[in-house]
């Protein structure tokens, strides 16, 4: 059958127009627009319902180590250093004796002591003797009435001079105790600051060491004065909720500490320099990790947002101000843009505190070009059908037909 060249070329420009069509439909088909329902029908999007939660409130801070107890050794009598009894960066125990101060002196003052002691003791026993042996004497007026009396009040002069010298006995056994510094506290204890030989006076401002515990140990967290401030007062009309009180540590190489603590304590004192106020935590410090004045992050949840709503970030878009916006399934089913209030972000989800009410459909899938007031046909999120090139039988037919 002959074939003419006119026919052959429409037959060739048909072709050429079908293939050209079928690669607009599927370059439209690929992109991430509202997908048409059908040949000017309303566009199909999808959506998610919103529902409200509680959202706690994070918060990361600056904060510093602290030891849980810190102790300054410090004599209490005056002399030389004889011995160091401990070895400098070791944990010592309560009581333990860490220097030997020389006794001589108060060991001297003691034995004088004890000896007035017994001197003021045997005085006394011949005051009580003389005044028992007055009193019948008395009685019979054989002497007068004001030697026994004179009798009496030396008795009791000698009994209050033995207590004097009894006080004075103890003090001398107290000073020679002191003569022994014991660690007031359970401990590590740093470098001596004492040397054998140093002369050391009572109550002396520079320490013999520090002893520090450092299990647990205090973390101080630095908020400031104006943030305390608006959380304390959405507390207050019941925006949040307050939070449990654990506390996470990001350490100076920015690894993770192993151990959660807690919130002591909040001081009621506003730092002048700074403006913050200090949050003291607690935390478990078994391995030694943690040491004073350390730099660190404190991860802490301050507060719980009762009636957040979490919008998947794909639904949020920001305006030409930066405000945020969704779109909303409306009445009759258009799209209606709304602006929320969403400051932060959880994982894959903005928290929107304001703009948004449940069982409001919030629009996630088919945002592309979509406009304000636009007519829409909404399904679930993850059941919007995109449309599909033709087959390529399909295609085939669709250019026989037009051949033909």
């Amino acid at each position: 059958m002959h074939t003419s060249p006119s026919r052959v070329l429409a037959a060739a420009l048909l072709l050429t127009l079908s293939a050209c069509g079928g690669g607009g439909d599927k370059q439209e088909s690929s992109k991430g627009g509202a997908t048409k329902g059908g040949r000017g029908g309303p566009a199909q999007v999808g959506y998610v319902v919103a529902r409200t939660t509680a959202v706690p409130l994070p918060t990361e801070l600056a904060a510093r180590t602290a030891a849980f107890e810190t102790s300054e050794v410090r004599p209490q009598v005056t002399g030389l250093v004889r011995s160091r009894l401990f070895a400098e960066g070791a944990l010592v125990r309560a009581g333990q004796t860490l220097y030997q101060i020389d006794p001589r002196l108060y060991q001297a003052s003691a034995n004088q002591a004890r000896a007035n002691v017994a001197a003021a003791a045997a005085t006394a026993e011949a005051a009580r003797v003389r005044a028992d042996r007055y009193r019948p004497l008395a009685e019979m007026e054989a002497v007068s009435k004001q030697d026994y009396t004179d009798a009496i009040a030396t008795q009791r002069q000698a009994a209050a001079q033995v207590a004097q010298n009894q006080a004075a006995l103890e003090t001398a056994r107290v000073n020679l105790a002191f003569t022994r510094v014991p660690a007031p506290i359970t401990g590590r204890i740093g470098r001596s600051l004492s040397t054998v030989g140093a002369l050391v006076i009572n109550n002396q401002t520079e320490p013999m060491a520090v002893i520090q515990r450092l299990d647990p140990m205090f973390v101080d967290i630095q908020q400031s004065a104006a943030e305390l401030l608006r959380l304390r007062r959405s507390l207050a009309q019941g925006q949040v909720m307050p939070a449990t009180a654990q506390v996470r540590l990001k350490l100076e190489d920015g690894s993770d500490y192993g151990y959660t603590g807690t919130v002591q304590f909040t001081e009621v004192t506003v730092d002048q320099a700074t403006g913050t106020v200090t949050l003291r935590a607690r935390f478990p410090n078994p391995d030694g990790l943690l040491l004073p004045g350390m730099f660190v992050r404190a991860q802490f949840n301050q507060a719980i947002e009762p009636n957040a709503v979490l919008v998947p970030q794909q639904a949020v878009s920001r305006d030409a101000k930066g405000a945020a916006t969704i779109f909303v399934v409306g009445d009759g089913n258009k799209a209606v843009q709304r602006q929320v209030v969403a400051t932060r972000t959880q994982g894959a989800y903005w928290v929107v505190t304001r703009g948004i009410n449940a069982g409001e459909k919030i629009i996630t899938q088919g945002l592309g070009k979509l406009k304000p007031g636009q007519d829409i046909r909404p399904v679930p999120a993850g059941s919007v059908q995109r449309a599909r090139p033709p087959s390529g039988d399909a295609q085939k037919g669709d250019s026989a037909k037009k051949s033909s």
